[in-house]
């Protein structure tokens, strides 16, 4: 210090040193700073950008979702409309059909009134003489008429006792179409929650669904649908698992064997990573038998009138909703190839407008066997009334000879009966006393021939 107060040059030297030494302290504290704040910078830079991509992913999940449910309120809008289509048609034959039965009612009464009224004209202008004969002529003629009405009246009454039957169990069915889907995904849930459980599930759970869902829709084993018929083609023997029949002598082809081999995996994985390799086989395997069922060519097998698609079906609900997460566009893509990927709910849904269609066309075969027996019938009353007309001009002409002939007995000057009254005055005995009435006209002696 000594030196620096002796000194003043040294002091300013040693003060210059010191201002140097905390102006570079400082600039590093700043340089340090402003590396710190870079560091700081380029790490939130790179958590903004996992959080964009985060967002981005979001949102593709989140549209590959929305498409999602419009696919599917797509088709149950079509199922609706479909479902509507054929309520409004039901209703309508329903109307026709009545309408066509009230009028052969009031057809069937006015026929039978003037029947009566007919035959009782008939049998007022009869003479006894002419009777027997009448009669038996009558009962030969109304017997086989009577037995073609009574087989027709038979006829439109189980008509209308097998439509209110029908407009019962449609009413039933309809009440319980819901609760059988929800019964059929109950069931798909038991079968998944058994796929969790289990390693291995024995048995072929594709046919057994199917099996299941065919029972609930109400259609007929060997009538409605057949399993399993094999076809012998060029290739080789194919065997489709369900033929469905429909009216005009068409038919739909049903497939369960889709694979869930892959979906058991994925049901049962405990580590994402295995999950996710699960779901992709899952898919794939969904895709390869689309593939395989369009290359079949179903519609092409001689004796089977198919469209050219098939239902390619899914025994387990979740099974398809999984797919379409991982492949939104499975369901457009099985359409491209004509394959209809169908669940539980929705195989039940179509099949329940296959009955429909069965329902329509027994109905529609009721309509034409009625109408063809009041062709019949309207055939069978000409022809009587042709008869009877004949009866009725062979009656009038045995009245006119009649009449001719009884008024020949007290007509005219000198006539029998005024004759046979004359022996009497000559002394002749009579036991019984002509009528008083022909005595009377006999004594006239009017000329021609008068009705007595």
């Amino acid at each position: 210090m000594d030196v620096i107060g002796n000194n003043p040059l040294a002091g300013w030297l040693v003060l210059t040193v010191l201002a140097l030494l905390a102006l570079l302290w400082q600039l590093w504290s700043r340089q340090r700073q402003t590396a710190l704040l870079h560091l700081d910078q380029a790490r939130t830079e790179t958590q903004l950008a996992a959080a964009v991509q985060q967002l981005q992913e979001q949102k593709h999940q989140n549209f590959a979702l929305n498409d999602e449910l419009k696919q599917q309120a797509q088709h149950y809008q079509h199922l609706k409309e479909k479902y509507d289509r054929l309520t409004v048609l039901l209703q309508e034959r329903q109307s026709h059909y009545q309408s066509q039965l009230a009028l052969l009612k009031d057809n069937k009464q006015q026929l039978k009134q003037e029947f009566e009224l007919l035959a009782n004209e008939i049998l007022q202008r009869k003479g006894e003489d002419f009777k027997q004969q009448s009669t038996e002529s009558l009962l030969q003629l109304l017997q086989p008429l009577q037995a073609d009405m009574k087989g027709f009246r038979d006829k439109v009454e189980s008509i209308h006792t097998e439509e209110l039957k029908q407009r019962s169990e449609l009413k039933t069915e309809l009440v319980n179409l819901q609760k059988l889907n929800f019964a059929i995904t109950d069931q798909a849930a038991r079968l998944t929650n058994a796929l969790q459980g289990q390693k291995k599930v024995q048995g072929n759970w594709g046919e057994l669904m199917l099996e299941n869902v065919l029972d609930n829709s109400g259609l007929r084993a060997g009538v409605d649908y057949q399993r399993e018929v094999s076809f012998q083609t060029e290739e080789g023997r194919r065997r489709p698992d369900v033929i469905i029949y429909l009216p005009q002598q068409k038919h739909l082809v049903v497939d369960a064997k889709t694979s869930l081999a892959a979906y058991t995996r994925y049901v049962n994985a405990e580590q994402d990573d295995e999950r996710s390799l699960a779901l992709a086989e899952h898919c794939q395997a969904v895709r390869d038998r689309i593939v395989e069922l369009a290359d079949r060519n179903y519609y092409q097998l001689n004796g089977l009138n198919s469209p050219e698609v098939v239902f390619m079906f899914i025994p387990i609900e979740s099974a398809y909703v999984e797919a379409l997460k991982q492949d939104p566009m499975l369901y457009q893509k099985a359409l491209e190839r004509n394959v209809l990927v169908a669940t539980p709910t929705t195989l039940l849904t179509s099949l329940n407008i296959v009955r429909q269609l069965w329902r329509f066309e027994d109905q529609n075969k009721h309509s034409a066997e009625l109408a063809n027996r009041a062709e019949k019938f309207y055939a069978k009353l000409t022809s009587f009334l042709d008869s009877m007309q004949g009866v009725g001009k062979q009656l009038d002409k045995a009245r006119e000879s009649y009449d001719k002939a009884f008024g020949q007995l007290y007509s005219g000057k000198g006539n029998l009966i005024k004759q046979a009254a004359e022996f009497k005055e000559l002394g002749v005995a009579v036991k019984t006393e002509m009528a008083a009435d022909l005595l009377e006209k006999a004594n006239l002696e009017l000329p021609g021939s008068i009705e007595p």
